[in-house]
């Protein structure tokens, strides 16, 4: 085989645009298969059932982003995202406590995803060089165990069934991927697979804030605590473009969820802390009840199979789909899309190197698979299949590790930095077992804990709100 000249992607949401982005600039024409109907302008649509709940693009994949699509992200905040800086725009309870505003080191933009995706995929799809082919869906993969060389699709309005001859097919179809029967139907030995399940499920409904508080408050997040040993309860209030704040209310398995617009600020009312509750009692709802029950982390490992077809690639949920509430979804496909183009720019898609690239894109998943999966194995009530010894073994020391660094970060700039570089997928979590990070948990200056939210009298001021503590609100 000479240079490919066409590739194929499944799904036209995130991952699948962004990674024919890449391939646009490897092959000679890409072709993006897609079930919906991608709408022009930033509405929902049935096959993105999370884009309705919050979402953020932390500053890691943001880079990505804008290294592939050189002045998106600028282009986003023009259009009215918000860029909120790790932790000096945020006010956030932790399970250990208060976290201290300390001056930013990453940031997380912050948008609704139908905005964010329909803005990308008009960039990405401007050059021309993309086909799209809606309304249609994926009945098979064409070839054997040794290469698959094109798609087998129906047009879901006609009828009409279609054979698609490609070099190179990545499936970036997410959750709903069909992977695992199209390659047993290909004789590829079965995927080894990974599931770590909290039962968390989101209950999402949009505000008008009160005048000047969309661009001036701080987002606001109140996390539950895994250590009462009971199911958690979750609740946020992020900004969006259009000047509103998104809130979403969420939990783990056994905890119930507002399904009724008229139980969700009584459900807020429960979390560990009444301010998302005081928030939204005063804000006006644009929007009913949006409810999803799908979170769990799952992942599957096509780098471990001996055997794996040239010409076909996995990447974005389809690969790793992780628990929603720790944003990391985005962050790990545009990880992914960057993967794949320095896999392509090395060597492009000859014979042998497929299984090389999936290796490379399935590294990028990773930290984020371990950091949500073992943060979700601490809630009650949490099913788990994997073979993963960092989470079957030595789950009480791990735990006790965890809150050590959580309890100092909160209330340590230094250690925040760092932790922060973690989250964000900005540094590897090899990062917190280093002799210099453990060194640093040692020596650098604690702050007092905060018994209220670090907001200051302005702040509150804009919310209608009666002061309780400006401690820690400027970096103090």
């Amino acid at each position: 085989m000479t240079e490919p000249t066409h590739g194929i992607v499944l799904g036209g949401g995130w991952a699948g645009m962004l990674a024919a982005h890449v391939l646009a600039h490897h092959v000679e024409r890409v072709t993006v298969v897609e079930r919906d109907v991608l709408p022009d302008g930033p509405r929902h649509r049935k096959g993105s059932p999370q884009g309705r709940h919050v979402h953020v693009l932390w500053s890691s994949g943001a880079r990505i982003v804008d290294t592939l699509l050189p002045g998106m992200i600028d282009q986003l905040l023009d259009a009215g995202a918000r860029r909120i800086g790790f932790h000096q725009d945020l006010v956030t309870l932790t399970s250990h406590g208060w976290q201290h505003r300390f001056p930013p080191r990453q940031y997380a933009l912050m948008c609704t995803r139908p905005f964010l995706d329909w803005k990308v995929r008009d960039r990405v799809l401007a050059a021309g060089r993309i086909t799209v082919r809606q309304r249609v869906e994926i009945l098979d993969l064409v070839g054997d165990a040794k290469r698959v060389t094109g798609v087998r699709m129906r047009d879901m309005d006609t009828g009409a069934g279609e054979t698609l001859e490609a070099d190179l097919v990545v499936d970036a179809s997410g959750r709903g991927s069909r992977l695992r029967h199209w390659l047993s139907a290909l004789e590829v030995p079965p995927l080894e697979e990974d599931i770590v399940d909290a039962g968390i499920a989101y209950a999402t409904r949009v505000y008008q804030g009160p005048p000047g508080a969309a661009a001036g408050f701080p987002a606001v997040n109140v996390a539950a605590d895994h250590r009462l040993r009971e199911p958690g309860r979750f609740g946020v209030v992020y900004p969006q473009e259009d000047g509103t704040w998104m809130v979403t209310l969420s939990c783990t398995r056994g905890a119930g969820l507002p399904t009724h617009d008229d139980e969700f600020l009584p459900y807020a009312r429960t979390l560990r802390h009444p301010l998302v509750a005081d928030l939204i009692a005063l804000a006006k709802p644009l929007t009913s009840v949006a409810v999803s029950r799908v979170g769990a982390n799952r992942r599957l490992y096509p780098e471990r199979l001996d055997i794996w077809p040239e010409g076909l690639l996995v990447l974005g949920d389809a690969l790793a789909a992780f628990n929603p509430i720790y944003g990391h979804g985005m962050s790990s496909a545009a990880r992914a899309a960057a993967a794949l183009d320095t896999e392509l720019q090395r060597s492009g898609i000859a014979g042998g190197t497929t299984h090389r690239v999936q290796r490379a894109i399935s590294a990028t998943v990773d930290d984020p698979w371990i950091m949500a999966a073992s943060k979700d194995v601490e809630y009650v009530n949490c099913r788990m299949n994997t073979t993963d010894p960092r989470l079957t073994g030595g789950a009480v020391a791990r735990q006790r590790f965890s809150d050590l660094i959580a309890d100092r970060s909160i209330r340590s700039s230094a250690v925040c930095d760092v932790v922060t570089d973690v989250i964000s997928l900005t540094a590897p979590q090899s990062e917190l077992a280093s002799s210099d990070f453990l060194s640093l948990m040692q020596k650098d200056r604690v702050l007092p804990e905060l018994t209220e939210p670090p907001l200051t009298a302005d702040e509150l001021a804009l919310v209608d709100l009666s002061p309780r503590s400006a401690v820690g609100a400027g970096g103090s």
